[in-house]
Parts: structure tokens; sequence; C-alpha cells
């Protein structure tokens, strides 16, 4: 495994490199990756200065690839504190797409956990595997399947979903879930909310515990300046979180 390191001045300027015997090109000259040290500052051969640091597991989501629409840290930051997915567990993502859920996931869950990655569409699926080579995450068991037709796996704690129809996936989550265990939906229009919590509402097995938007807005601190951003980022879509209690 080759350590990634990031390099970060006083202006933000921020690098992802890997160690290894090269000179790295910046806009402030070359570094020389092999004198790389966490927490010793490092110069260019033209006396500019970067901090050294370790990269974790948000650095490396600058060199993620990105194919389909992703769900983005505030909703996945959402799914993760609404259903307690933590180390150990075993959980199931699907569509993967890029595969950044997925990702999360296996983070969250670390190496004692297990991930399952459901995607029927092969371009996708390439993507996904690449990403998750980078990260070299060994916790993800990536399927070219379509969970339409079903799901193999059994006492999961967690099934995510991100697709167009995931009314149809209501009846093999029942079967693949443990009792206790979390259903979360991913989905950018309110018909396609209404279409599944009506289908929901008929499974006795189940209950909605929320459904619910995250809106974020960055703010703007710069000397006597305190003020919201001009830009934010609104609606990406609406979560659901059931849960099966029998």
């Amino acid at each position: 495994m080759v350590k990634k390191y990031v390099l970060v001045d006083n202006e933000g300027s921020k690098y992802l490199v890997e160690k290894g015997k090269r000179e790295f090109s910046t806009t402030f000259g070359q570094v020389n990756l092999r004198d790389l040290k966490e927490g010793k500052p490092i110069k260019t051969h033209i006396g500019h200065e970067f901090q050294v640091y370790e990269a974790r597991f948000v650095d490396l989501f600058q060199r993620a690839r990105r194919g389909p629409q992703v769900i983005l840290p505030k909703d996945a930051g959402a799914i993760l504190a609404n259903t307690g997915i933590g180390p150990g567990c075993k959980v199931l993502d699907a569509g993967a797409g890029s595969g950044w859920m997925t990702l999360v996931l296996a983070n969250a869950v670390g190496p004692k956990g297990k991930v399952f990655s459901y995607e029927r569409n092969s371009d996708f699926a390439k993507l996904a595997k690449s990403n998750f080579e980078y990260f070299e995450m060994k916790n993800i068991t990536l399927k070219d399947a379509d969970i339409y037709n079903g799901i193999s796996e059994k006492n999961l704690d967690l099934i995510n979903l991100d697709l167009p129809e995931p009314w149809q996936v209501i009846e093999h989550a029942e079967n693949a879930l443990k009792v206790g265990g979390f259903l979360s939906v991913y989905l950018p229009n309110t018909t396609q909310i209404q279409q599944f919590c009506d289908k929901l509402s008929k499974n006795k097995n189940f209950k909605i515990v929320k459904v619910c938007e995250e809106i974020e807005r960055d703010w703007k601190v710069e000397d006597k300046v305190l003020r919201p951003e001009h830009h934010m980022l609104g609606h990406t879509a609406f979560l659901i979180f059931a849960r099966r209690i029998a």
C-alpha cells in the first residue's frame, strides 16, 4: 500500500500526492516526494512551503471519479446519522453508480464490517470498481446484479437504495434485513416518495421513521465579512428512513 499525503499551504492550495521517487510539480514549484514526512513542512525548489498531512478518507474524495449522479456528503452523513451504522455492520447499497455512497458505508463499517454493492449497469460498475480500488477498500463486494430481481444476503443492518423504483425492492428488503435493521431511500421527486410510502405502508413489518431533505448553506468568513455565500447547495433529493419492526 502506497501512502498518500495532502500538501496544504497558507493560501489554501491543496494537493493529494503519493510518496515516491519523483518530483511533483505545483503552481509554486517542484516538490521532492521522497522527502515527505507527516507533520513536517516541505518546501518547493523555489522556497514555497507546504504542510504535510497523511491523507484521510475525505481527502481521497477529490480523486474519486464521478459518472452518474452521486449521493453527496450532506445526504450521506444524514444516512449514517439516522441509521446508526458503524464498525462491524453488514450493509447493502444499490445502485452503486460511481460507488461514492458504497465507499462512505465501507469507511463507516470498517474492516470488520461488510458492504455489498449492487449495480446492473456494466459501465457504472467498472467506474465504481476503479474507485474502490483507488481507496483500497477490502470490505466491499461489488455485484453485477439487478436488485429488483432479489437480494441473496441475509441479516443486514442497512439497505440503502438510490433507484428510480425502490418500491420494487420492499419485499426483498423485508427478507434480507434483520429485525431492527434500516431501509434508507434516496429519491429526487415527491411523486416517488408518495408511491414508495404508499407501498411500504401496506407492509406490517416496516415502519416509516422519517422523511426529510438536507439543505446546506456555506458562510463567507473573511476579515470583517460574515454572511451567507451567494450560492448554496439546496435540494438534491429526499431521504426516507424506515425500519423493519418484525
